[in-house]
């Protein structure tokens, strides 16, 4: 793909995220000029609004694969894999800030979804063996709670680094004074 199709896309595809989470029933044309892009592009590529959306769940999906990647959630100290992690999802959350049930049910992607899961799953029961996390928390606890303190950080008035510093001092600590 020619640099400046791969920036069109890339266009169409962040554009589209952010103003479908705003509004779910924006038009491609709207999408595309939001984007700098003639409509017929967008066409081009998307055959209908449905197209563009699972091209937008693909490539979120994508990027949360690159932050675990990254994050080294096996090998690296729990406290940095969890800081590295925080702050790349949110970062992700805010580029790809799509409406998240159908993704969740969209038997193409189900199966990264879970392996993306198991993953960080892993990394919390090895949070726990480690000392990090009370091993006395009801099943998926942690699990739920970091999706929830993700949630909340993502949509806060601060640089992602800042996020993910108050994201995991919480969640390592909780909120409590000593």
């Amino acid at each position: 793909m020619r640099a400046d199709a791969a920036r069109n896309l890339e266009a169409v595809l962040t554009t589209g995220a952010r103003m479908l989470a705003r509004d779910p029933s924006a038009s491609i044309s709207a999408i595309a000029a939001e984007a700098g892009v003639d409509r017929r592009t967008v066409y081009r590529r998307f055959d209908s609004r449905e197209d563009l959306l699972a091209a937008i769940y693909d490539s979120r999906l994508t990027a949360v694969e690159e932050v675990v990647r990254a994050a080294r959630l096996t090998e690296t100290a729990v406290p940095v894999a969890l800081h590295r992690y925080v702050e790349g999802i949110i970062e992700v959350n805010r580029a790809w800030p799509v409406e998240l049930t159908r993704m969740r049910t969209e038997p193409s992607i189900q199966d990264r979804r879970s392996r993306l899961t198991t993953e960080v799953d892993a990394f919390l029961r090895r949070a726990t063996d480690e000392g990090f996390l009370r091993a006395d928390l009801p099943d998926g606890w942690a699990s739920r709670l970091l999706i929830q303190l993700l949630h909340l950080a993502s949509h806060e008035d601060m640089d992602a680094p800042r996020a993910a510093d108050l994201l995991v001092g919480t969640f390592l600590n909780g909120v409590g004074a000593r």
